[in-house]
């Protein structure tokens, strides 16, 4: 019970990071409701369970290589850049008096978390330090038997934070304006737009 209770606190923790996964899905809450914020959590979590996936079977090696990294670098800063310019020349345009919700299916919500997580190297690098030292432990302590478990206590702790940060956009959809929606979204976009740049920088030095 312990393993499991300290395993579910760490990927609630985890998961807390404000970084443009979670600004994109408050982004989504407040936009298009609660159902489309869930499933883009729920998309950028299949994205965390198959790098974890890919790490509990000792795939690591191949996420470490030089070429996987500097792919990863500049598909992230494409991805960020796009979603970040979209953000920003929606901002205005944004009914806040209707649930604007007849140009995006959930489907769509829940394919952008999933490849906005999975072209994130931070995601990469973030698994790789923190879970591979996780598992690393556990299996020291209790032995390989219970690594499964300390892996799905993770995924719950980082699901339930994901539920959260839906309804928490899409709660606060009730008290804004459109003024106040607009920069809200605007420092979302810049927040996404900076990461990009980020990558960018960082596969421009992989690069040459």
């Amino acid at each position: 019970m312990s393993l499991w209770i300290s395993s579910f606190l760490l990927g609630l923790s985890l998961a807390a990071p404000v970084g443009p996964i979670t600004a994109a899905q408050l982004d989504k809450g407040m936009r298009y409701g609660f159902m489309h914020a869930w499933m883009f959590g729920l998309g950028s979590f299949i994205a965390d369970v198959l790098y974890m996936m890919l790490i509990f079977f000792g795939v690591v090696h191949f996420l470490e290589a030089p070429l996987v990294k500097t792919f990863l670098w500049c598909f992230g800063f494409f991805v960020l850049l796009y979603t970040g310019i979209e953000i920003l020349w929606n901002a205005r345009s944004t009914d806040l008096s209707t649930r604007s919700r007849q140009d995006k299916t959930l489907w769509s919500s829940s394919f952008s978390g999933f490849l906005m997580s999975l072209s994130n190297p931070l995601t990469v690098l973030f698994w790789i330090g923190i879970y591979g030292s996780v598992l690393a432990q556990t299996a020291d302590q209790y032995g390989t038997s219970q690594m499964l478990l300390s892996s799905l206590a993770m995924f719950a702790g980082i699901m339930l934070w994901d539920v959260g940060m839906a309804f928490m956009g899409s709660s606060a959809r009730r008290f804004l304006t459109p003024g106040l929606f607009f920069m809200i979204s605007c420092c979302s976009a810049l927040f996404m737009i900076g990461f990009a740049c980020y990558f960018g920088i960082k596969a421009f030095h992989s690069l040459f």
